[in-house]
Formats: C-alpha cells, sequence, structure tokens
C-alpha cells in the first residue's frame, strides 16, 4: 500500500482518507479539528467536534446528527448544544438509544457551517464471529508525520481504535524531545516550550487534532482511549512526576488537574459520572457481543507511588550498595500502580467475563508488563560485541548495571511494581481468565510470554510500537537492540525497537491474531503500510497457549 500525503491531504468524507477538508469554515465559525467518537457501548456512543469561532468569548449553539449508514428505516438520532469558553469550544454528545452492533454516520452543525462526516458503530451484542481492532500509543508531533494513523483509516475494516496513552507530549523548545527531526522545522510543538497550564494543554491537543491523518483515523471509527504520562508529564504518578519541579512549574495537582480538564474537554471519552474522579474515570469495560471483553486500566494518576530510582533510592552501606534494602522496597506489597478498589473492580470484571463465557479478556494497559531485566551484555555474540560502536555499547552497560544487581532498569514499567504485577496475576488466574495484554509506551512492538513469580504462564501481551516516537534501537547502532532484548529476557518472544506503525488485533472464538503492521517512513510525504511480524495466540485449557509466530 503506497500511500501519497499530498493526496491524502486532499480526500474527504466516510472513506479511508483523511479529512483535512475536516476544516469547513465561514466568517463565524469553522471545524477545524474534525471529528471523533469514542466509548462505544451496545447502545450509545460518544461523538465529538470542536467548533472554532472566529470571535471567541461568547456562547455558540449547534446541532448534531447520528444517521444509521444501512438506511433501514428507524434509528436516526439529533438535537442541539451549546459549547463556549468554559470547555474550549468542544463539543460532546452521548447518544443514548442505539442498535447494537449498527453502524452511523454523524456530524454536526453551527452558524450554517456542517462539521466534517463521521463514521462510528456501537458494540455488537449476542453471537460475533470476529472483533478487528487498531492498537495504537506514542505520537510525537514534531518527531514525523502522522502516517500511522492514516494506515489505520485505510483499513478496510478496523471495529474500534485502541489508543493506549502518549496521545499529545508536553514537551516544547529548541532541542526538547523530537526537535531534531527532519520534519520537525514544519511540526514545531504549539506552545514552543513545556506545557503547564489549562490554557497550554488545550493549544497541544488543538495542534495534535489538525493533524489530516490523525483527523481520518478519528472519523474511521470509534477510539477507545487511555492516557499514560505524557498526555500530563513524563514518568507521572499520583503525586507528581520526573518532568515537574514543584514551584518552577507551580503545583502537581493544578497541573494535573488542568491536564486532564483539556484531556475530557478533546478526547472522545465518556465524561465522569456524578462524584467520580477524573482519574478513576478511566478505568471502564467494553463487551463484544459474547467474544470478548476489554478491561481498560488505569496505571498512572489514580493510584501509583513514586517511581523507584536506582541513583536516588539505592542506599549505600560502607561504600557499597545495599540491594537488599532496595530489592525490600521494590517488593514492598504496599507500592502500587493500581489501588485496592480498581484491582477489586478488574477482577470482578474478569468473574462476569468468564461467566458470561466470553473467548478472551483483553487488558488494555499503558506500560510493558512483562518481566524486561535480563543482562543485554551477556546476550551479545562475540561478533555483535565487536562491531556495536562504542557509545552504543557503552548505553548497554549502563543499562545492565541494574541487571549485575539483579533489578530491574526499567522501573517505570510494570517491572517496578512486581508485587501489584503479581496480585493481578493473581486475578487471571483465579477467574479461569484468558487474558491478551495490550500495551503502549515503549516505542516498540512487543509478543511477550507473561508468567507469575512462579514461572507458570498467565496471559500474552502484545506491545505496540510508537505512531512516531523514536524508539532504543534508533539510538543503539550497530545491532538488532530488539534482538537483543528478546534474546536475553525469556518473557520476550519478539522486540522491535525501530519500526513505527501499529498492532492490529483480530479476535475469534479460535485465536487471537496480532499483526505488527510498519510505516515505511515518517519524514518523507509518502509512505506504505504492511506487517513486519504476526503472531496467534490460542485458549489452552483455563488460560492460553505460548504465542506462536504465524
Amino acid at each position: 500500500m503506497r500511500i501519497d500525503r499530498r493526496r491524502a491531504l486532499a480526500l474527504l468524507g466516510l472513506g479511508a482518507a483523511g479529512p483535512a477538508a475536516g476544516q469547513a469554515t465561514t466568517g463565524t465559525v469553522a471545524f477545524r479539528h474534525g471529528v471523533a467518537s469514542g466509548d462505544p457501548l451496545q447502545d450509545r456512543v460518544v461523538i465529538w467536534t470542536r467548533i472554532t469561532p472566529e470571535t471567541p468569548g461568547g456562547e455558540i449553539e449547534y446541532r448534531w446528527r447520528l444517521n444509521p449508514v444501512d438506511r433501514r428505516a428507524g434509528g436516526a438520532r439529533s438535537g442541539v448544544g451549546v459549547t463556549g469558553p468554559g470547555r474550549d469550544y468542544t463539543c460532546k454528545v452521548d447518544v443514548a438509544g442505539l442498535s447494537p452492533g449498527r453502524a452511523y454516520a454523524f456530524e454536526f452543525e453551527a452558524a450554517g457551517v456542517t462539521s466534517p462526516t463521521g463514521r462510528t458503530r456501537t458494540l455488537p451484542a449476542g453471537g460475533v464471529k470476529d472483533v478487528v481492532l487498531a492498537v495504537a500509543s506514542c505520537s510525537l508531533y514534531p518527531n514525523g508525520y502522522f502516517h500511522a494513523y492514516q494506515a489505520i483509516a485505510d483499513l478496510p475494516r478496523v471495529d474500534a481504535v485502541l489508543h493506549l496513552g502518549d496521545y499529545i507530549y508536553e514537551y516544547g523548545g529548541p532541542d526538547s524531545y523530537g526537535d531534531n527531526s527532519p520534519v520537525a522545522p514544519q511540526r514545531r510543538h504549539a506552545p514552543y516550550r513545556e506545557i503547564v497550564s489549562l490554557g497550554d494543554y488545550r493549544t497541544r491537543h488543538a495542534q495534535y487534532k489538525s493533524d489530516p491523518s490523525l483527523q481520518a483515523a478519528h472519523a474511521r471509527a470509534p477510539w477507545i482511549v487511555a492516557w499514560d504520562d505524557h498526555e500530563t508529564a513524563n514518568d507521572s504518578f499520583l503525586n507528581g512526576a520526573e518532568n515537574h519541579t514543584a514551584g518552577a512549574e507551580g503545583d502537581w495537582a493544578t497541573r494535573k488537574a488542568a491536564a486532564l480538564k483539556a484531556y475530557y474537554e478533546w478526547m472522545p471519552i465518556r465524561e465522569p459520572a456524578p462524584g467520580q474522579g477524573l482519574a478513576e474515570a478511566a478505568a471502564r469495560s467494553f463487551r463484544f457481543g459474547d467474544l470478548a471483553q476489554l478491561i481498560m486500566v488505569e496505571t498512572r494518576l489514580s493510584a501509583r507511588d513514586q517511581q523507584l530510582d536506582l541513583e536516588r533510592d539505592l542506599p549505600k552501606v560502607d561504600g557499597k550498595p545495599d540491594v537488599a534494602a532496595f530489592k525490600a522496597r521494590l517488593n514492598d506489597p504496599d507500592r502500587r500502580m493500581m489501588g485496592p478498589a480498581q484491582e477489586a473492580w478488574i477482577g470482578r470484571e474478569l468473574a462476569a467475563s468468564v461467566k458470561a463465557g466470553h473467548a478472551w479478556q483483553v487488558i488494555g494497559n499503558q506500560v510493558v508488563m512483562a518481566r524486561v531485566d535480563g543482562s543485554l551484555r551477556a546476550a551479545l555474540t562475540p561478533d555483535e560485541a565487536a562491531r556495536v560502536e562504542p557509545r552504543a555499547l557503552r548505553r548497554i552497560e549502563r543499562r545492565d548495571e541494574a541487571a549485575a544487581l539483579g533489578v530491574p532498569a526499567a522501573l517505570d514499567m510494570w517491572d517496578g511494581y512486581p508485587a501489584d504485577r503479581e496480585r493481578l496475576y493473581g486475578l487471571f488466574r483465579e477467574a479461569g481468565a484468558r487474558p491478551i495484554v495490550v500495551s503502549g509506551d515503549s516505542h516498540s512492538f512487543w509478543a511477550n510470554d507473561l508468567k507469575d513469580a512462579y514461572g507458570r504462564r498467565v496471559a500474552a501481551e502484545f506491545g505496540t510500537t510508537g505512531i512516531t516516537s523514536p524508539g532504543a534501537g534508533e539510538v543503539v547502532k550497530g545491532l538488532d537492540f530488539g534482538e537483543i532484548i528478546a534474546r536475553a529476557n525469556p518473557e520476550v518472544l519478539y522486540n522491535n525497537q525501530v519500526a513505527k506503525g501499529f498492532v492490529l488485533l483480530t479476535l475469534t472464538r479460535a485465536a487471537a491474531r496480532a499483526e505488527m503492521v510498519a510505516v515505511s517512513t515518517i519524514v518523507e510525504p509518502t509512505f506504505t503500510a504492511a506487517p513486519v511480524k504476526r503472531f496467534v495466540v490460542r485458549p489452552q485449557g483455563s488460560g492460553v497457549a505460548r504465542p506462536a509466530e504465524a
């Protein structure tokens, strides 16, 4: 498949192309950010757009329309609403009373101007033959074109798009993350500095949704979204973030609240129920007929304890590292990624799904769950060690300092919260679930065979690479860094640290199939897209078999 970006910019409508022309305008209002839908259920779906007024300040009335694509009698819905500066002129409608498994077209109208048209679908009820999901993560605007989003829009079929976080990035300014890309001069972050205020986060969301390929993917199918850290700040946790300096960047609670307000304004996610916190509302589930239950977890802002750090948290005794003390903190059962309430909810969802006879329980999760703590240096062949460039070898050896101590290096991943991971694995076993974990964050493709502390298989994991965010393989030159990671870690069956793209996950009762779809470039205006690897997981007893290359 070869796509010309200039052609994509010119295409309109419900098809696979991108609604760059989604920027309908008159002298009074414009629809510059496309349309989107999300959080589909059997009887309802959220539809979204943003109205840009020529002169901001007042409120704007709008109409919305949703019509069945099959044109069978009945099922059309319409209504009116008002938006204004209090929600940054975004419009979100939770349309109820719909039919299960039905496709709909929708649009908005304000001041005589009609938005682009989007397409959405409710979740099916009853018997379901198959489900097709596109799994995406990590789109860094200045680092490249969003070709992978265009490739999702061009799919012949996609029932829903799962976005697992880092939809935006908070960085900005000279020498910031991605600012050295060949296309960065045409895609500088706005504002051109790190974002901290509500206005900043709103502006950044608006910039990302101005991208025609992202608009195309949103208009193609309903999205089910989760945030990770960069929607607030790098390596965020309940009470802070690695990329937040109290005082210089204000109060963390204020910044987090601003980021989440902008997120709920600009994303097609259902609003929290009365009395429900913004962070807690991100944990929710979706039932795909009798085939699968999707459980979206929140592991970042509702309960997560601060990540451990080897330099900060590894004590010294008589000049030597006190590894036992560090491991005691690492394995402390009170250290959390998720709170007890969310764990209990996951347990209930798993049990209900298994009781309902679903073939699969899909866990929508932000960070890699597999153990990735092996020594990379030890995994190198003599030939690889001889030809890898010295700077890359030093990087590997620095990373291996943790492995030499018997502790993980990636402490922001589930490796940094082993007790919480074991509790989750216990829920899988207790329910007799067949879990397929999907993960983002790492900017690389993964196929992982997840096992508990006793070596018992509990789940399969498929990790998606970034839409544009750089992987470690682009820094470590001279060897296949993903292959070394897989060789060093028994749970990792496949890792690709270079490709950009998404995972296409197809579920049937007999198998869960994952295609790692990569785009050929993110810095040229034309691209191709094709799978670089395929894996299949089959049911095995009350659990899952080892992922096998297909």
